[in-house]
């Protein structure tokens, strides 16, 4: 009999031991719980004038970003200086000058970063690229390239000689040029410019943007 009540006895020590451990089990899953939820609390702002602002300055960003790689690789806006290429070009006229895998070709309008004695941008047009045949014929006004008579609607004064020579033939990775109106322009006649290297060529002009009332495209075909 005494057997008996001492395994009774035992039996419930054992279940009691049992359910004060799934206690304290339970205890330990809540207070874990109630740490995760404090830990994962967050306040989110739904303030409409917070989120605009956000959406502003983001497309702000982006708008500089996109602006940034536009003028660095695509185009630019230069400001003429000078009465060199009139009447194509007047001075203080605004031009768009693209130069995105640019190759120069005759009769394009080109920006340059400097000439061989001159540290100064100029703005002038190409008359012979590299291996180019080139004539000039100041007495009648004539300029051959390739052989070939070429025309230039787009001159606005008399041709005149410079203080260096005239190649017969353009060298490699260099260009001719010269400015629309002859009398005035400082260009590859002169030794202060030289034979251009395609490498100091920012860009092809391409558009007249201001003033306003002089807007066009530079070019008839």
């Amino acid at each position: 009999m005494a057997d008996k009540n001492n395994l009774d006895n035992s039996k419930e020590i054992v279940e009691e031991k049992i359910n004060n451990a799934e206690d304290n089990e339970n205890t330990d899953l809540d207070i874990k719980s109630d740490d995760i939820d404090d830990k994962e609390h967050i306040v989110v702002n739904t303030s409409p004038l917070v989120g605009w602002i956000f959406d502003v300055a983001h497309s702000m960003i982006l708008a500089v970003v996109l602006i940034v790689i536009l003028l660095t690789f695509f185009f630019r806006i230069v400001n003429v200086d000078g009465r060199s290429m009139m009447n194509t070009l007047l001075d203080s006229d605004k031009v768009i000058v693209t130069n995105f895998l640019y190759t120069p070709k005759n009769e394009d309008i080109i920006v340059i970063s400097h000439g061989a004695e001159y540290d100064k941008p100029i703005i002038k047009r190409v008359i012979a690229t590299e291996n180019q045949t080139l004539k000039i014929d100041f007495e009648n006004q004539r300029i051959y390239v390739d052989g070939t008579l070429i025309d230039e609607p787009y001159v606005s004064s008399e041709l005149k000689e410079g203080n260096t020579n005239i190649p017969s033939v353009v060298p490699e990775g260099k260009v001719f040029v010269m400015g629309d109106n002859r009398l005035e322009s400082l260009d590859s006649r002169y030794s202060e410019i030289g034979l251009i290297d395609e490498d100091d060529i920012i860009g092809k002009a391409q558009f007249v943007i201001f003033p306003f009332t002089r807007i066009q495209y530079l070019y008839n075909n």
